[in-house]
Parts: C-alpha cells; structure tokens; sequence
C-alpha cells in the first residue's frame, strides 16, 4: 500500500524541498540579474557623460578655431574687442553660423563659454551689435567640472587674459587659445587651439574689395 502510494506521486517533504531549492535558484538568478541590469545602467550613463564631454570639447575647438576679428557694440553702444577672455571665461566673435534659410542676415555669431554651478555654459547673442536688454541664449553643455582655465598665446608668450594691457586694438586676436578643463569623470584635459590669421572678406562677414578702378 505504501509502496503504490510512494509510486504515484511525491511526498509534502519531497514538494517543500522542492520549492525551496527552487526559491533559492530563483533568488540567486534574480540577483545577478539585477546586477548586470545595474552594470549596464552604469555603463548607460559612463557612456553618456562622455559623449556630452567630447560633444562639448568639440564645439569648444570649433568655435574657437572659427574666431574672427569684428568688434561688436555693447548694450550701451561701446566698442568690444573681437575677443574679450579672463582665465575662466571667454566672448568671441566666430565665423560660420549656419543660415539654412537663406535668411537676411550675417554668417557671424557672437558667443560666450564660462563654468556655472561646477558646469560649462555656451551663450549666443542673437545679433553682433546689441541694444538695451540684450542678453545672450544659454545651453548647459552638461559636463561635470571643477575648473577651466584659458590662456591667449601672443607673440610667444602665454597671457591670461584678452586683450594684452599694453595693446588694446579691438580687432587684435591671439595666435592661439589653450584651455585646460578639470573634469569630475576623467581628470585634466587640456587642448590648444591655433586660431586663423585672417579670414576672407566674405567668409568674414565683410564685403568683398572693390575691384574697379
């Protein structure tokens, strides 16, 4: 009789060991599991925070690689240099602003970077010559940092600030800008960027020379 019932079936103890080794397989599969999700959320993130930097490291090179000498109007109608920098921020002229449109207007740009709430910030003006209340767009580039330092290379010499003190021609720019960017995620970065001579009239926003006589 005992031997019929043990053939057809398991016995309660036979079922709770079971479940338990069951549970327990569960539990250690779900774990690690879980551990790899939350890898990958980290790598997920590790990735993004470097895309962002070398996003921002790339329109930092491209802005200052496209620098130009035109002077701009304050809010209150005052010359500014082409290019006005201190140790930790920096306004400019570029060149090169995109105008799919076909729109009425210049290819020049004047922007800004400088570090707020441990973060770098690019600002756009929407025209070159301001008026009252004219104040710049912007764009947290969303990178981490603890300090930016600039440096304006000219004539051999590394400055710290734009334009030299004994030399204040508005539309004087340096041979070279270096910037060095200590990050939270990756530690020092430091790049020099050789800034162009001279642009051509029209890729400068300038009319071309007259070539009548």
């Amino acid at each position: 009789m005992s031997n019929s019932r043990r053939a057809s079936g398991f016995t309660l103890v036979e079922l709770l060991v079971a479940l338990a080794v069951f549970a327990t397989m569960a539990a250690l599969a779900y774990g690690g599991l879980n551990s790899i999700a939350r890898t990958r959320g980290e790598l997920g993130r590790q990735e993004d925070r470097f895309r962002d930097l070398t996003r921002a490291i790339a329109m930092l090179n491209r802005d200052l690689g496209e620098s130009v000498a035109r002077p701009v109007r304050g809010t209150s109608g005052q010359e500014l240099p082409a290019m006005i920098g201190t140790a930790t921020q920096i306004e400019f002229t570029r060149v090169g602003f995109a105008n799919p449109q076909a729109e009425q207007r210049s290819n020049l740009e004047r922007v800004t970077y400088e570090i707020d709430a441990n973060s770098i910030k690019r600002g756009r003006y929407a025209v070159l010559d301001r008026v009252q209340d004219t104040a710049p767009t912007i764009s947290d580039l969303k990178i981490a940092v603890d300090s930016i330092r600039l440096r304006y290379l000219n004539g051999g010499q590394w400055l710290d600030a734009w334009p030299p003190q004994q030399d204040i021609a508005l539309t004087l720019l340096p041979t070279a800008v270096q910037w060095t960017i200590q990050s939270r995620d990756y530690g020092e970065l430091q790049g020099v960027v050789q800034l162009v001579s001279q642009w051509p009239a029209a890729a400068a926003g300038s009319p071309a020379p007259s070539t009548s006589k």
